[in-house]
């Protein structure tokens, strides 16, 4: 089999842009990026004809009798990574798993979520989102207690914000790798950060989020800092979230389809279908959007954080968010899903977003009326009153929320649920036998 012009032209770019090696990337069931490295000479054969590795080895892959695998570099995601130098000089693919009779690994994140795009597509439909991952910088040293690298505050200017220079490093190495940046900001809290990409097709921007965290983390280790998306690294303060914007577009992306200039809201039909799906299914989307027994601290009233399910435009305790817009920038018109964190795989997290969503449309579910003022001032009995649901407060809870959610189970496929909970009741056993400080300080005198 011969290369094909578009691969013919990538192995061209990358000799031309002094590459010496080549990463291959996959991504785990949990998220982790996975690496294989070949030296440029090798990239012809491996366009070709994919290069095999050992699926037992990779979290939610494949089990050891059935471990042959081979992925297949997606010839778009080509870039060189510019911390890299010389004889150094790195060029990165995101790759494609595959079984070994050439069949897409239903397992595959990536292909976790083509499968749910593939189902939008048949509708008409095209997924657009934008992310806004939040981080935080800490000094690198033995301390027990990570010490924030900085000591600004929200939207800060000023020598107190450490960091700016940071930013402007990261986002001048995002735009290197043709991740358009929109603003980078200090957050509010110390040692916090943000920064925004432009809207894409939901593949592009899941990519994109795969690379803006190992950029963020190489960036940050250049400047002799540390960098994590943990989503509450420090108690009592705010945590990271990662607010996700989604847009449905006509399949040829140039008409916003959640637009309607007469609705109060300038919503459609469809986005409030849309948003009754994602309303319906939050229990169990916050297993996949909210992973990790970390993300249950950070969705706590009182940091911003939303844990009430529920919408509205002014309201930022709502789980869904309509940000207003400018006359003139109809297609801008979007819901906010808050719950997100950092911590999540984007893939698997905007496919069973996206499965909310269309399930509320297939089903025509109509959306409940939004909720201006703040949840959190609301009572129990006004939660009751007015049918307003809680989010999960532990894993454990998400992932029994999971188990009798069949949408997002399917959205995930057999294979990718079975991987993923399993690789999450693992995580719970893990942090539900620890015997914590916290305890020794609390019950060891008194008890």
């Amino acid at each position: 089999m011969a290369l094909s012009d578009s691969q013919k032209h990538v192995l061209e770019q990358a000799q031309a842009d002094g590459v010496q090696f080549v990463s291959l990337q996959l991504t785990d069931v949990v998220g982790a990026t996975k690496n294989v490295t070949i030296p440029l000479h090798k990239l012809g054969e491996v366009l070709e004809h994919g290069i095999w590795f050992d699926g037992s080895s990779i979290q939610g892959f494949a089990r050891i009798y059935e471990s042959d695998m081979f992925m297949v570099p997606d010839v778009s995601t080509y870039r060189v990574l510019p911390w890299t130098e010389g004889d150094h000089r790195l060029a990165r693919f995101i790759c494609d798993a595959y079984t070994p009779d050439g069949e897409p690994f239903p397992g595959d994140p990536r292909h976790v979520l083509k499968r749910q795009l593939e189902r939008a597509r048949a509708l008409g439909l095209r997924y657009i989102t934008s992310s806004e991952p939040e981080f935080f910088l800490f000094h690198k040293q033995d301390s027990a207690e990570p010490v924030p690298h900085d000591v600004a505050g929200y939207f800060d200017f000023s020598p107190r914000d450490l960091a700016s220079e940071v930013r402007q490093d990261i986002i001048l190495a995002l735009d290197a790798l043709g991740i358009e940046v929109e603003r980078g900001h200090h957050e509010v809290a110390i040692g916090q950060h943000e920064i925004n990409f432009r809207y894409a097709d939901a593949l592009t921007s899941a990519d994109a989020l795969m690379t803006f965290k190992y950029t963020v983390k190489a960036i940050a280790q250049s400047h002799g800092l540390y960098a994590t998306f943990m989503p509450k690294p420090i108690a009592g303060i705010n945590g990271s979230g990662m607010h996700t914007h989604q847009s449905l577009f006509d399949v040829k992306g140039e008409t916003n389809l959640f637009y309607d200039a007469q609705d109060p809201y300038h919503l459609s039909a469809l986005a409030y279908h849309f948003l009754a799906g994602q309303l319906a299914h939050a229990r169990a989307l916050a297993a996949v959007v909210a992973p990790t027994v970390n993300s249950y601290k950070r969705l706590v009233p009182g940091y911003e954080a939303p844990v009430y399910i529920c919408w509205g435009q002014i309201n930022r305790s709502a789980l869904i968010r309509i940000p207003r817009y400018s006359k003139g920038r109809e297609k801008s018109t979007r819901l906010e899903l808050r719950c997100p964190d950092p911590s999540s795989n984007p893939y698997l997290a905007l496919a069973v977003m996206l499965a909310a969503g269309l399930d509320g449309i297939e089903r025509k579910l109509p959306a409940p009326p939004a909720i201006e003022e703040s949840a959190y001032e609301l009572t129990e009995a006004d939660l009751r009153e007015r049918s307003i649901g809680v989010l999960p407060g532990s894993l454990a809870e998400a992932l029994a929320e999971l188990e009798r959610d069949e949408v997002v189970r399917e959205a995930l496929g057999e294979h990718a649920y079975k991987a993923f909970v399993r690789a999450k009741r693992r995580e719970w056993d893990d942090y539900r036998l620890q015997v914590t400080p916290w305890e020794h300080a609390r019950y060891f005198e008194v008890v």
